[in-house]
């Protein structure tokens, strides 16, 4: 299966003064594509955090997607530091020139707005059909920016450069119960049904404490089994099922 990793960049998803709303986004696509999600992180607008995060990402990982930094004020600083890692050129690119021109109509450009037209060499353009300033790839690299609303449009159109596989499907289901009356008998389970992810998350809900039970996998029919036979589990251990999705 092929893999991916998502690297957020920007000071102000660190401070908390912007919560990411792309990562939710990404995984999810991913996921309905057939691409394993296998890690994401955040870092700041810092040009060799940048390079080396990405240097390492795109060594390990089939697909590599950031966000954010490739504006036209002084901190966006994406771009550059993807070209100073490719150890290609800053260009004008006549194509993301006329992109912008399209969409400011009469309006100037200025140096601002032009900066966003300045692409690293052989990179290949990703259309931005609402504002105009695109984003690129170069190798296994994707370059988006960190406005969700533009994000998801520009990700829908890269994803026949996407090389996936079947679908990752999920199953959910919540319980009453702690962790450890099912963690041996989840266990056993994982043991059986190699095919299948199972995650367990607990939580707490108006002072009450359960846990909500993924499974994902993509094999319609053994994941299917295990919802079955986690339903028992529950069932059997003097638990509720409080909600799933087939109610």
């Amino acid at each position: 299966m092929s893999t991916a990793a998502v690297i957020i960049i920007g000071n102000e998803i660190l401070s908390g003064r912007t919560q990411d709303a792309n990562l939710a986004f990404i995984g999810k696509r991913l996921e309905s594509l057939g691409i394993n999600l296998l890690e994401a992180c955040i870092i700041p607008d810092d040009e060799e955090i940048i390079i080396n995060t990405t240097r390492n990402y795109k060594e390990r990982f089939t697909y590599i997607f950031t966000t954010g930094g490739i504006g036209p004020t002084h901190d966006d600083i994406t771009t550059a530091s993807i070209a100073k890692l490719f150890n290609v050129p800053l260009e004008k690119n006549p194509k993301a020139v006329a992109s912008l021109e399209r969409h400011y109509g009469s309006a100037p450009i200025n140096e601002a707005r032009m900066k966003m037209a300045y692409i690293p060499a052989n990179a290949i353009l990703i259309k931005n059909p609402v504002s105009g300033a695109p984003g690129f790839q170069i190798g296994n690299v994707f370059v988006l920016p960190g406005i969700p609303q533009i994000l998801q449009v520009m990700f829908d159109g890269i994803t026949d450069r996407l090389v996936g596989g079947p679908p990752i499907l999920s199953r959910n289901i919540s319980t009453n119960l702690r962790e450890s009356s099912l963690a041996q008998g989840l266990g056993f389970l994982q043991s059986r049904f190699t095919t299948v992810s199972i995650g367990s998350y607990p939580y707490f809900k108006k002072g009450r404490p359960g846990i909500n039970l993924v499974m994902r996998s993509t094999i319609s029919s053994d994941l299917e089994d295990i919802y079955s036979e986690i339903e028992q589990l529950i069932l059997q251990t003097g638990g509720k099922i409080l909600d799933s999705d087939t109610e």
